[in-house]
């Protein structure tokens, strides 16, 4: 399994950890990966954020995913997927 940074949204900000492995966008652009957790309207909130990163930056692709349950650890499949298929992976949850 290779290796993930997550970032807690949690005020004051822990210190960032250096990813160990730099991934560049390739020429064709960023390979942009979406985890639903599976709550209501986080599928909205992350097409909007699609979007908004498609208005930014060449994006190549996107991969999206959903995870069976809000309440559970998305599955290692899942996350294996995304950091293959992706340079960076956003998540977020919304009601």
């Amino acid at each position: 399994m290779s290796k993930v940074l997550l970032v807690v949204p949690e005020a004051p900000a822990p210190a960032a950890a250096v990813a160990a492995g730099s991934r560049k966008a390739g020429k064709s652009g960023l390979r942009f990966g979406v985890l639903d957790n599976s709550k209501g309207n986080a599928d909205y909130l992350l097409k909007f954020i699609v979007e908004g990163v498609k208005a930014a930056v060449p994006v190549a692709s996107v991969v999206s995913l959903r995870k069976d349950s809000v309440s559970l650890p998305a599955p290692g499949a899942i996350l294996d997927e995304l950091a293959a298929e992706s340079d960076i992976v956003v998540s977020a949850m919304a009601d």
